[in-house]
């Protein structure tokens, strides 16, 4: 067994898809360690508001056939891949870490996730893995939201609950 650290998002229906994704990854991975979700602008584009959130699993998938069953859970949810990248979304979701694994490609899969340079995805999973050290980094998930310019502002909770 593996652990992943996923980031999950949606900003159409976001309450909704959010409860359908974690019911989701509930049913598929058994316990599921959630952080609490957040509210952040959209980046990258004008549209409404995310709800964020972090999860961590245990899975018995290597990475590349977890990567296909969260892009078949998006496609089910009515993720849209046909429109520009940045776009409103049902849910995304994307492994943000895979064990200590660092790679790049095939496809869009990228571990450590890039997008940990973003609040929306780093605070929510400093809050469920502040110890953690980012592969490739060494820096704790702690240590990196300390540092990171959003850290004294950082977004808004939601009162929705995953966990």
């Amino acid at each position: 067994m593996s652990t992943a650290w996923l980031s999950l998002g949606s900003n159409l229906a976001p309450e909704a898809n959010l409860r359908a994704a974690a019911a989701a990854l509930r049913e598929r991975f058994g316990a599921v360690v959630f952080s609490p979700v957040y509210r952040t602008p959209a980046v990258g584009f004008e549209g409404p508001d995310f709800l964020n959130a972090a999860a961590i699993i245990e899975t018995d998938l290597d990475p590349f056939a977890l990567n296909d069953w969260l892009h078949a859970l998006e496609d089910a949810m009515g993720r849209d891949r046909s429109g520009p990248r940045f776009s409103s979304r049902p849910i995304d979701i994307d492994i943000v870490f895979y064990d200590a694994l660092v790679l790049k490609g095939p496809g869009n899969l990228e571990l450590p996730r890039p997008e940990l340079r973003h609040a929306f995805v780093l605070r929510p999973l400093a809050d469920i893995a502040p110890a953690y050290r980012v592969p490739g980094d060494g820096r704790t998930l702690a240590e990196l939201w300390a540092a990171h310019p959003e850290a004294a502002s950082p977004p808004a909770t939601d009162a929705l609950l995953l966990g």
